[in-house]
């Protein structure tokens, strides 16, 4: 296992790419498990349902109040990015430590 300061960095930017990259950012973490890239590949899982959620909110109940989750989904996707670029373990306050206890088959 790789020590090294920014170990799992690379994996973890790779989780945040659009549509797969959590899958292959779990892929390439299953044989490195670096806990860091773990964390935001589960902090990703649960904004990707986050999307997933808004754009039926959009579709099927408001378009403007999807809209507005949408926005915020991407607002919360690009912090999220910069806080694994920074190496930080940071990110939705409240919902990433949830995202942790919920998403442990992403182990």
């Amino acid at each position: 296992m790789n020590t090294t300061p920014s170990a799992g960095r690379t994996t973890a930017l790779i989780a945040y790419a659009p549509f797969v990259g959590f899958m292959i950012a779990f892929f390439i973490n299953k044989d490195e498990n670096q806990p860091f890239a773990t964390w935001h590949i589960k902090n990703m899982f649960g904004l990707f349902i986050m999307f997933v959620v808004s754009m039926i909110v959009q579709a099927q109940i408001n378009v403007a109040t999807g809209d507005i989750l949408w926005l915020l989904c991407v607002f919360l996707w690009l912090y999220c990015w910069a806080m694994a670029y920074l190496y930080k373990e940071k990110g939705i306050p409240f919902l990433s430590e949830k995202f942790q206890q919920w998403f442990t088959f992403l182990n």
